[in-house]
C-alpha cells in the first residue's frame, strides 16, 4: 500500500515566497472564505445544509494554483496558506516574521454561507480553542465585534485558502490573478502597519 507521495520539483531562487518578507504599507489578500471547520462540524452534528456541504467540498477541493503566477510578482511579499491555525494564527506568522502589525477589517472577511449562524449555534472545532489558548495573547480584538469572531478567526480551515501580503500597486493583479482562476471569494481583508501593541489587531 502507499502510504504517501513525495513530489521535488525545481523552483528559481527568486520566485520563493515565505510567510516573511511582508513590510509595513503591505496590502493583505485573502482567497478563499474561512469556515470550514465550522461547516465540518456542523456537519458531524448532522446540522449542515446540502447546500452548505455543496460549498464545504467545493472550497476544500479548490487546489491553490494561483500561488505559482503570484510568485513571480516581485510585489507580493509573502505568501502561505490558511490551514489549521485559522486565518488569525497564519496572519499572525506573517506579522511576527515581519516584525510588523497585521491590521484585518472584520467585515471584509469572506466567510462560508452559514458560518456565522452556525458558529451561533456553538458549531465550533476544539482546534479553535486550542488556537486561541495557544496565541489569542497577541491577539487584540475590538470590542464591538460580534463573540463569533473569535471562533471564526480561529477556525482551522481543511485546504484553506492563500494568505497574500503584497504593496497597494499590486492589489488589483493579485485579485485579478485569483479571480481569473476562479477564486471568487478573493477580497483585500486589511494592512500590515508598524507595530505597535499587539501582532494582529482585529477592527
Amino acid at each position: 500500500p502507499i502510504y504517501g507521495l513525495v513530489v521535488l520539483g525545481l523552483v528559481h531562487p527568486d520566485r520563493i515566497k515565505r510567510n516573511a518578507g511582508a513590510r509595513a504599507g503591505d496590502r493583505l489578500i485573502l482567497s478563499k472564505s474561512i469556515g470550514v471547520g465550522v461547516h465540518s462540524a456542523a456537519l458531524k452534528k448532522k446540522l449542515l445544509s446540502e447546500s452548505g456541504y455543496a460549498q464545504m467540498v467545493a472550497l476544500a477541493t479548490q487546489l491553490n494554483t494561483p500561488g505559482q503566477s503570484l510568485s513571480e510578482r516581485p510585489g507580493v511579499h509573502a505568501m502561505t496558506d490558511v490551514t489549521g491555525f485559522g486565518l488569525a494564527g497564519h496572519a499572525l506568522e506573517i506579522a511576527r516574521a515581519a516584525d510588523c502589525c497585521v491590521e484585518i477589517e472584520w467585515a471584509r472577511v469572506p466567510l462560508m454561507s452559514e458560518a456565522s449562524s452556525l458558529a451561533a449555534a456553538g458549531c465550533i472545532t476544539g482546534a479553535s480553542a486550542r488556537n486561541w489558548a495557544a496565541y489569542g495573547v497577541d491577539l487584540q480584538l475590538a470590542d464591538h465585534l460580534p463573540a463569533l469572531a473569535r471562533d471564526l478567526l480561529t477556525d482551522p480551515q481543511t485546504s484553506g485558502g492563500l494568505l497574500v501580503a503584497c504593496t497597494p500597486q499590486d492589489v488589483e493583479a493579485v485579485l485579478s490573478c485569483f479571480h481569473a482562476a476562479g477564486f471568487d471569494q478573493a477580497c483585500d481583508i486589511g494592512q500590515l502597519t508598524a507595530k505597535n501593541g499587539a501582532y494582529l489587531k482585529v477592527s
